[in-house]
Order: C-alpha cells, then sequence, then structure tokens
C-alpha cells in the first residue's frame, strides 16, 4: 500500500468514524425518548459501526510493521484479520441483534411517542451518512485510477476500505428504511412497523456483513496481487532482453505488501555471473515500478 492509499484509507474510516459516534449519540437520545424499536437497533447499529472503525483503523496501523524474525513477510494480513472481525461483529452486534429487537417488539408491541423527534434525527442522520458515503467513494475514486468501480471493487486488495464502504451503505439503508417504517407507524398508529423496520434493518446488515465476510476471506487465505500490478510485472519481466520465458510467476498479497516468486529460462550462452547481474537489474526496477512490492524472488531454470 502507498503512502496516498494509506491516506486515503485512514481518510475514509476517520469519515465513517466521526459520522457514526455523532449519529449513534443522536438515536440513543431519540430511542430513549420515542420507544422505537427501529431507533433503538439503529443506535446499536450506530455504536457498533463507531467500534468498528476503531478496529478498522487499529489494523492498519498494525500492518504497516516491519518484518521480523517471527514474521519474515510482515504483519500485512493483520488489516485481513481485523477486517474480518468487523464483518462479523457487523453480523451479530448489528444484524442479529437488530432482528431480535423486531421479533420482541411484536411479542411486545411499546407505544411509540414522540414520532417527529424519531423522524427529525433520521433525516439528520441520513444526511451526515451521506457526507461518510461521499467522502469514501471520494477516496476510492483517487485509488482506482480511472478504473470503473466495478472492477475496482471485484480486484482491489484494500480490505478495510471496502469494509468501510460497505458499513456506509449499509447504515444509509438502514436509516432510510428506518425513517419509512416509523413514519408508517406513526401515520397508521400501528407498532406492528416499527417492529417490521427493525427485523429490515437486520436483514440488510446480515447481507452486507455475509458479502464482505467472503470479500475479505480470500485475502485471509491467500489472495494473489491485483490483475493490474500482475500485469505491470508480466510487462517489466518481458522486456527483459536476457530473459527468454517467464514460466511462472506468483503473487501474493501480505496487506500493503506484495511477494513475487518467478521462474524464469535466460538467454542461452549467458554466464553465471551475467544471469546474477540481469536477475539483480529485473529485481530493482520491478521494485522501483511496481507500488507495494516488497518482496521478490526471481530463480532461473530450464523447465518448469
Amino acid at each position: 500500500m502507498s503512502a496516498s492509499s494509506h491516506e486515503s484509507t485512514a481518510r475514509a474510516i476517520l469519515y465513517a468514524f466521526l459520522a457514526n459516534l455523532g449519529i449513534a449519540l443522536t438515536k440513543s437520545w431519540a430511542a430513549w425518548l420515542t420507544g422505537s424499536g427501529s431507533m433503538l437497533a439503529e443506535a446499536i447499529h450506530s455504536y457498533a459501526d463507531t467500534g468498528n472503525q476503531v478496529l478498522l483503523y487499529l489494523g492498519l496501523k498494525q500492518s504497516q510493521r516491519p518484518p521480523d524474525d517471527k514474521h519474515p513477510l510482515g504483519y500485512g494480513k493483520l488489516s485481513y484479520f481485523w477486517s474480518f472481525i468487523v464483518a462479523m461483529l457487523l453480523f451479530s452486534v448489528g444484524g442479529l441483534f437488530s432482528i431480535y429487537e423486531g421479533f420482541h417488539k411484536l411479542s411486545a408491541p411499546e407505544e411509540l411517542s414522540r414520532i417527529w423527534v424519531a423522524l427529525l434525527v433520521l433525516g439528520v442522520a441520513i444526511v451526515l451518512e451521506t457526507f461518510s458515503l461521499l467522502g469514501c467513494l471520494r477516496e476510492i475514486k483517487v485509488m482506482r485510477r480511472g478504473r470503473p468501480f466495478r472492477e475496482w471493487l471485484r480486484n482491489t486488495r484494500e480490505s478495510a476500505l471496502v469494509v468501510v464502504l460497505g458499513e456506509d451503505i449499509a447504515a444509509l439503508l438502514g436509516l432510510v428504511l428506518a425513517f419509512a417504517f416509523i413514519g408508517l407507524a406513526g401515520l397508521t398508529g400501528n407498532t406492528v412497523f416499527d417492529a417490521i423496520g427493525s427485523m429490515c434493518i437486520g436483514v440488510v446488515l446480515v447481507a452486507v456483513s455475509i458479502f464482505l465476510s467472503l470479500r475479505v476471506r480470500s485475502l485471509l487465505i491467500g489472495q494473489s496481487a491485483d490483475p493490474e500490478i500482475q500485469g505491470a510485472i508480466d510487462r517489466i519481466i518481458a522486456d527483459e532482453p536476457d530473459i527468454q520465458e517467464a514460466f511462472r510467476s506468483i503473487t501474493l498479497q501480505f496487506g500493503p505488501d506484495t511477494m513475487l516468486a518467478s521462474k524464469v529460462r535466460m538467454r542461452q550462452g549467458i554466464s553465471i555471473e551475467t544471469a546474477v547481474e540481469v536477475i539483480n537489474r529485473l529485481e530493482r526496477r520491478l521494485k522501483e515500478e511496481v507500488p507495494g512490492l516488497a518482496w521478490c524472488f526471481v530463480e532461473p531454470d530450464l523447465e518448469d
């Protein structure tokens, strides 16, 4: 992860943290004042999101730790670990609690009061969450460097930024649902709508958390570098005149850093000393031109 990528992710996390903390406090006050299950579910969700941003930032900082004897390839995957934990918290603390709260309100309905307060708070929260989402999308635009958004989302290895995006989208959808169902409960006088709203919010959070879990899972078990990086590596190796063929190039992503192992066929007739010089020159060029390439192992051979 380049310095600019690290800063973009950190800014997106900060936007989400500030928005969620402010929203959580106002939702708690509104839930206590109105007795709304949807509002309580939203407040719990916002507190969970606030804590999640702290965990994401922790993972981002820890992933920058230098390699040591026990971890010779560094601590980059810690960012994936904390992203996975956040996805699980979104599933349990956010999604399952909201569904439970909805069922509880169905079995033991409570009269809602001061619904206008809940709607006002939700309206303000929608505006704040929209700014947070726009901030995240702005940082993503910087990092995708002209690539289509869907292609970036499918191929990016920036797990923390993907999680922030998922949380922002889930939060905004949850707010809209809460606003709609609390509004229906106020118009009809039927608190069933409030309970249904809480369950719908829970379903949204569970769906988003499952998507995020699957997205981070592939990174945790070991995923290759972004295809754009892989393509740049292949082009640089192909440009080397003393290399006839690259049998195989394997990349692995370790959080902010990438590892490359490549087996190549050298031009016939060159000496061992020349081959070493060619490989050293190639490795220097790869590290200079490929962002985040921290480890580079090129092996000369006659066959794969």
